[in-house]
């Protein structure tokens, strides 16, 4: 499973080998935390999916792994399982990516701790 973390000023999205394979996406990408222009838990992560899969791996409500392209950009996805809550970032402008949607362990958290970081990042 993905992970997020913190790292400095910046959302660390982590992803391990075989996931990689299957994203065709071949690093770990990094959001500046000033970037991200909106945070939310989704309660059914799929309908936050956008686009057409162009690169990646999709089977619907099962996997969507890879970058999705649309109207307004591109989105980095790391979805699994079915009808499940995950996670939705948003972007402003000129980040790498217009939007990550990911299923994690406890999304709920994760975007408790990336508003705590925005905060945080705002106060220095």
């Amino acid at each position: 499973m993905p992970t997020l973390t913190i790292d400095g000023d910046d959302l660390l999205v982590h992803v391990a080998a075989l996931e990689r394979l299957a994203a065709f996406h071949f690093h770990d990408v990094r959001f500046p935390l000033a970037s991200v222009t909106d945070v939310a838990v989704e309660p059914n992560v799929w309908t936050a999916l956008r686009g057409i899969r162009s690169p990646g791996t999709g089977i619907p409500n099962v996997i969507a792994y890879g970058t999705r392209r649309h109207a307004g950009g591109k989105d980095l996805v790391l979805v699994t399982g079915g009808r499940r809550p995950g996670l939705r970032v948003d972007f402003a402008e000129g980040a790498p990516y217009s939007r990550l949607v990911i299923t994690l362990a406890d999304p709920q958290e994760q975007a408790n701790v990336i508003r705590r970081a925005q905060r945080g990042a705002l106060d220095t």
